[in-house]
């Protein structure tokens, strides 16, 4: 579903325009000497070598709310990219046992972990649940958990505090320390690691509520800010950041214009259905005149949500190992791989 954010991150459905603006979803050139490969959809398509298809009521549970993700989608965009991650996988898998053989080291092989970063309203989640269900179908079946880092926003009354409550989403209003000692701990092997409950329905925190991950094979985490580099302290030095735990990283990527009219959709959509549920913290949208509801949200999406994606989302995208841009249609029509 996306991130909180002034509401910016429950995001919503409008009614799609009756004629998109003409964009060109062409591969850019690449630069030989630049760090990424840039393959078209019919190219990238042609790399599966694998045919798994999900069944209809499978992809309709893993979709997000309007997002148009098909079974060609999967076979053409998502496949490939499981099987670039499985080769990841297998790789990563073969350097441990032989750093391991070299420093006469015995033990669990660590989660592999996976971040995926995006825009509110882009698909990421969409793009998230994907990957975990193909990637279980892979070789072993390995289990795979998926966390979002919408549990680490700290609790509504610590933003008032802050003064944070229009930042929501913002890098800040994160526990950075806490989503790092998660993924550290994930990644050092530790038996048994806890991370806190975020309620899209309530719009806020859950206290005593946990998820609780146990060793998985691949830990994929999602965000709007998981690429986030480490922040410089006062004296200079910089910590760790939670990117830096990560194996591989997708970012899902797309035309800002396009971005922002399929978060007014979304919107739309959430107003017509989970709004209404009278335990909903933005019951009071579904009472509103369409209107006076639309324009409130494209507020939000002014002044909270696109200013976070200009200023602090997007430039994390070139420390992505795997960039999926969509088109206007919101399918994916070229991605970037990081060259090794």
């Amino acid at each position: 579903m996306g991130p909180p954010g002034t509401l910016g991150q429950v995001s919503g459905e409008q009614q799609r325009p009756t004629s998109a603006p003409e964009q060109d979803d062409r591969a850019p050139e690449d630069d030989p000497f630049g760090p990424y490969l840039t393959l078209d959809r019919r190219h990238w398509a042609g790399l599966a070598a694998v045919r798994d298809d999900l069944d209809a009521g499978t992809l309709r549970r893993l979709r997000g709310i309007g997002d148009p993700t098909d079974a060609d989608e999967v076979r053409e965009v998502y496949l490939p990219l499981t099987e670039l991650i499985h080769l990841y996988v297998a790789r990563t898998g073969a350097l441990f046992r032989d750093a391991n053989d070299f420093l006469g080291l015995r033990g669990r092989r660590t989660p592999f972990v996976i971040g995926v970063a995006g825009s509110v309203a882009v698909g990421k989640s969409t793009t998230s649940r994907l990957l975990q269900e193909l990637l279980r179908r892979g070789p072993g079946n390995p289990r795979v958990d998926l966390v979002t880092t919408d549990g680490f926003l700290f609790p509504n009354a610590r933003l008032e505090e802050l003064g944070l409550a229009q930042r929501k989403g913002f890098p800040e209003s994160y526990d950075r320390r806490a989503l790092v000692r998660f993924v550290m701990d994930v990644k050092s092997g530790r038996p048994e690691v806890t991370a806190p409950v975020y309620s899209h329905l309530l719009y806020d925190i859950l206290p005593g509520e946990q998820v609780v991950v146990r060793q998985p094979d691949i830990l994929i985490v999602e965000g709007l800010n998981v690429l986030q580099p480490a922040r410089r302290r006062a004296d200079g030095t910089t910590g760790l950041a939670v990117s830096d735990f990560f194996d591989f990283s997708v970012y899902v990527d797309a035309d800002d214009d396009d971005v922002r009219r399929w978060y007014l959709e979304r919107f739309g959509r959430l107003r017509d259905t989970a709004f209404r549920d009278p335990d909903s913290y933005f019951v009071r949208f579904s009472e509103m005149a369409e209107a006076e509801a639309i324009g409130l949200a494209a507020g939000i999406w002014d002044t909270i949500n696109g200013p976070n994606l200009a200023k602090n989302i997007k430039p994390t995208r070139g420390r992505a190992t795997a960039i999926l841009r969509k088109g206007v249609d919101h399918q994916v029509a070229w991605v970037r791989i990081r060259r090794i």
